[in-house]
């Protein structure tokens, strides 16, 4: 067999390419954009990790493209590659220890590591019998095996540069921390009942209530995705278990299928609707068995309810929209059927539209920042259409004035002062990045996919104030969508949000279970 036989094979380069396609699906889908890495303040080692493995993976790239290193060189190459061997394992060891892998990432490393064995039992001895030879390089050229590996070395190159500044920058951030709740409930500490908690604004929402020494209860169904919420709290996974004699001076529902994330099938629109009635149906026989019933019921309903209105400035007093529209019907269905069980116990009802949630950790900007972030980002469609928004703080700190305001009942809108149309918010979040974000999105395809859900949540929109709540009183901190992304990506710890316990302690807790 002579000395290019090995590397001329056609199983080798369909191993190799397969890896390089394995490889860029697993940092491209994984680690950009489901586990969203370069966000994670708990990733910062994980970063390093991979930046150092990727420049060991584009020297290996770069040498087998184009040369036949020989003697003591081809032992270097050998080295490169054990090398990068421990630095996979550590990898391993570390994503243990900071993060859940998802089911698909195990999977794909296995694979990665089976097909890297095959191509390293092919080309073993080959580079074995290089370094029994004189050290030097010698020019080969394997046509497109050579133009495929200099195009992986560039790439991986590049993302190990990304990696090191995304190390960086997580690194600098502060991990989240909980909501001061001090300005808007104030005075003794409640006994509050949260469903939907362990969701991306019920998880915020849990955080800062514990963190103010309010007695917290969670009823979830999955106690695995309530491990990492704050203690002391109550977790229950059925409201039927709660005892009749339990004292609650708020119940929260979060709980719901989620209405982004797909198409909108008839059997998905089902179960967002069914979801959140049968969440309501359990509080209402809560409701029923409770000796004392609880001063307010707060739900979330959305923005939605007032349908594609064009530049209508909407506030509470606007009817909804029409109910051709699913949002529209959906988010109807429900704040009507929240009233009739709250007015059944005489229990205040407050139907939160909320808008676009700002957020690092989840919601529309946790989907939009690995984009943009990849300078990848544009207005969606025209980017006419306005966005109703509000940061997460604000969120949690308008469900909590919400249960301190007695006067506060009915629709609020739960969406910042300043509403802005979709190109403007593209501009703002490229700004914040540091990116560019002229890459639109354009709407046809996106309707042609995505129907009714592209429709009503991407290309159109609602321009609406939260008219009943600043008459109440609050005050956002985020008013603007400027520094509230500025806000969010920096990832910086206000001095307003550092934790600080209330002054009453919390009242005894009420038997749950």
């Amino acid at each position: 067999m002579d000395e290019l036989s090995i590397m001329t094979s056609p199983l080798l380069w369909t191993l190799v390419a397969i890896q390089i396609a394995m490889g860029g699906f697993d940092v491209l889908f994984h680690h950009e954009i489901t586990e969203r890495l370069a966000w994670r303040p708990s990733a910062a080692n994980e970063l390093r990790l991979h930046a150092v493995r990727n420049f060991f993976y584009a020297v290996l790239f770069a040498a087998f493209a184009w040369l036949q290193p020989a003697g003591w060189l081809a032992l270097l190459l050998i080295a490169i590659m054990i090398a990068e061997i421990v630095i996979t394992l550590a990898d391993f060891v570390e994503e243990d220890m900071t993060r859940k892998l998802p089911a698909t990432e195990r999977v794909l490393h296995t694979l990665l590591a089976i097909n890297y064995g095959a191509i390293l039992a092919l080309i073993g001895p080959e580079i074995a019998g290089w370094s029994a030879a004189p050290t030097g390089l010698h020019a080969v050229s394997y046509g497109w095996g050579s133009v495929l590996l200099t195009a992986a070395a560039t790439g991986v190159a590049l993302f190990g540069l990304r990696d090191i500044y995304t190390s960086r920058r997580a690194a600098r951030y502060f991990p989240p921390q909980p909501v001061a709740l001090d300005d808007v409930l104030a005075g003794p500490a409640r006994s509050i009942l949260v469903t939907g908690g362990t969701g991306f604004i019920g998880r915020g929402l849990v955080e800062a209530l514990v963190a103010g020494g309010h007695d917290v209860t969670v009823a979830t169904r999955d106690v695995a995705r309530a491990a990492g919420l704050p203690t002391p709290l109550r977790l229950v996974t059925r409201l039927d278990d709660i005892p009749a004699c339990a004292r609650f001076d708020a119940i929260v529902d979060l709980a719901g299928e989620p209405v982004a994330g797909g198409l909108w099938t008839s059997r998905r629109r089902r179960a967002i609707v069914a979801s959140r009635l049968r969440s309501l149906a359990a509080i209402a026989r809560l409701m029923q068995r409770l000796e004392t019933p609880p001063a307010v019921l707060i739900k979330a309903s959305a923005i939605g309810f007032y349908g594609l209105r064009g530049d209508d400035m909407l506030t509470e007093a606007d009817a909804a929209g029409p109910v051709s529209q699913f949002a529209v019907r959906s988010c109807g269905i429900v704040e009507r059927a929240t009233l009739r069980a709250a007015s059944r116990h005489r229990v205040r009802a407050v139907n939160l539209r909320i808008g676009l949630v700002l957020g690092r950790d989840g919601g529309l900007l946790g989907r939009l920042l690995p984009v943009f972030d990849l300078g990848l980002g544009g207005r969606t469609g025209s980017g006419a259409q306005w966005m109703s928004w509000i940061s997460q703080r604000d969120i949690v700190r308008l469900i909590a004035f919400a249960i301190a305001h007695d006067d506060l009942d009915g629709a609020v809108n739960a969406s910042a002062p300043v509403p802005v149309r979709n190109r403007d918010f593209a501009s703002a979040l490229g700004q914040a990045l540091r990116r560019p974000a002229v890459l639109p999105l354009p709407a046809a395809p996106l309707e042609l996919a995505l129907g009714d859900f592209a429709r009503e949540l991407l290309t159109g929109g609602q321009r609406v104030l939260p008219a009943k709540a600043m008459a109440s009183g609050f005050r956002f901190r985020d008013p603007e969508i400027e520094s509230a992304l500025r806000t969010v990506i920096e990832g910086v710890a206000s001095a307003v949000d550092a934790p600080r316990k209330a002054s009453v302690p919390a009242s005894s807790p009420q038997p749950a279970e």
